[in-house]
């Protein structure tokens, strides 16, 4: 099984973690860590999805039947779970600092007011970002390589009936191009991209696409050494890519590039700041967030004027507000046009410290500040940062894995979560790997196999946060 997980320590003592996952087996009707953390210092673990890869056939729903008996075990409302749930939202409303909506002059600005209106997003996580060492004989067998499932418009009807209004389809671009140099991405998997992406646009949704698992010296990577290869690689996906998707409207959002940082090294989840190399990573990725500017905007139709979202070094909160990051110059007219992306699984030792792990939590309250200060200090720190100065933040990977069955607390940490961001005019975007069972990173909250939502309390609950 592929896991992907983030940490990152910050200097106000707020740890946000960052995170992607894997694991799947193809199944359609065509074809059928962590490292303790000390000082706040992030870490990161990350399993190959070859021989370690859990059996996804059976572990992830190989029986039909057993399938369907969960999701309706799942599914079943508990009634005291609804009524806590509404007394966090209130709760999170009393105990925050509440910003009114037009405190300042920034915080209507249009770019704030289209954040606004993406609500709510659900990541199509482990997907079509999987990957692999080694291209396999059909590429189109990585969509359902970690996930276990192809991808179907019923699906993506489920999620806009759910009241999600945003989908992020992470995208791993690298196992689909070709290797002279040109970096020419496959028709057949830009194709698939662009059907899928179809599902959400025809359901009037808002629809985020990126570089995600691309992040190696093979391909893009922050120094100096690697830059001009790295940003002839950016160029090419994202010319390709814009000029494909060119005549969508604003509903279709581009996302530079998933998490940027320095795989590999003591400092890939840890910016220190007082190192020259994460200084000189820094940097880099702005000239990178550049390059996808410039490629966009050159590439016609209405590429000229979409939203485009831009991450810091491993999309970390302190990645988007250190001295050196820089948002890129917009083309003449635009303004406000740059999104800010960040991820953040916080507070860490609930929301994704392994189960098994010292320190690991499984209990959250909105009645204990402990439980609440980080997040309020996040979106605070954000709505300082940016939105209060017209431009909008979007948080597009968050989440709380399963630690045994601890839906009430998932349930009351993702209502006060969206309503702590709704608050200060952030969207959130939960990760969903289509994890549920296993010692992984269980964020699964739609069972693809049998589409339907495991935890409608949950989902009701961050409804409830808008």
């Amino acid at each position: 099984m592929k896991r992907h997980v983030i940490v990152l320590g910050i200097a106000t003592a707020m740890i946000i973690v960052l995170a992607g996952c894997g694991g799947q087996d193809q199944q359609n009707a065509a074809s059928a860590v962590m490292s303790e953390s000390a000082g706040n210092v992030g870490a990161h673990e990350e399993e190959s999805a070859g021989s370690e890869q859990e059996s996804s056939v059976e572990e992830q729903d190989t029986d039909a039947e057993q399938q369907t008996e969960d999701a309706e075990i799942a599914g079943q409302q508990d009634e005291d779970i609804a009524a806590n749930t509404d007394q966090e939202v209130e709760s999170s409303g009393n105990d925050m600092a509440h910003i009114e909506e037009g405190s300042h002059e920034g915080v209507n600005s249009t770019a704030n007011k289209f954040v606004r209106s993406m609500k709510i997003g659900w990541n199509l996580g482990n997907t079509f970002d999987a990957h692999s060492d080694q291209n396999k004989g059909d590429e189109m067998a990585y969509e359902s390589d970690w996930c276990g499932i192809v991808t179907s418009k019923e699906m993506v009807d489920e999620i806009k009936a759910a009241g999600f209004q945003t989908m992020r389809i992470p995208v791993s671009w690298h196992n689909h191009v070709t290797s002279d140099g040109n970096y020419t991405i496959s028709e057949a998997w830009l194709n698939r991209v662009q059907e899928v992406v179809d599902y959400a646009i025809d359901n009037d949704m808002y629809v985020i696409i990126n570089i995600h698992h691309d992040n190696s010296t093979s391909y893009m990577y922050p120094t100096t050494e690697y830059l001009e290869q790295s940003k002839a690689y950016v160029a090419a996906i994202w010319s390709q890519v814009a000029a494909r998707f060119a005549d969508y409207d604003e509903h279709l959002i581009m996302e530079a590039l998933n998490e940027p940082r320095l795989v590999g090294t003591s400092d890939e989840w840890w910016l220190d700041l007082n190192k020259q190399q994460c200084v000189e990573a820094v940097k880099c990725i702005n000239e990178l967030n550049q390059v996808f500017v410039d490629t966009v905007r050159a590439s016609g139709g209405n590429n000229g004027e979409r939203y485009l979202l831009v991450p810091g070094y491993a999309a970390s909160l302190q990645g988007a507000t250190n001295q050196y990051f820089e948002l890129p110059q917009d083309i003449a007219g635009n303004e406000n046009k740059i999104l800010v992306e960040v991820h953040a699984y916080t507070p860490y030792d609930f929301a994704l410290r392994a189960p098994g792990e010292d320190k690991s939590i499984d209990q959250w309250s909105a009645d204990d500040k402990l439980s609440t200060a980080e997040i309020d200090e996040l979106m605070d720190t954000l709505y300082k940062k940016y939105v209060q100065n017209g431009i909008g933040v979007v948080i597009d990977e968050f989440g709380a894995r399963d630690k045994n069955g601890n839906i009430q607390a998932r349930t009351d940490f993702a209502a006060y979560y969206v309503a702590a961001a709704r608050q200060r005019g952030i969207t959130c975007c939960w990760w969903d790997n289509n994890e549920f069972t296993g010692g992984g990173e269980n964020f699964g909250i739609f069972r693809r196999q049998v589409c339907s939502f495991m935890y409608p309390e949950l989902v009701e609950g961050m409804m409830k946060g808008l």
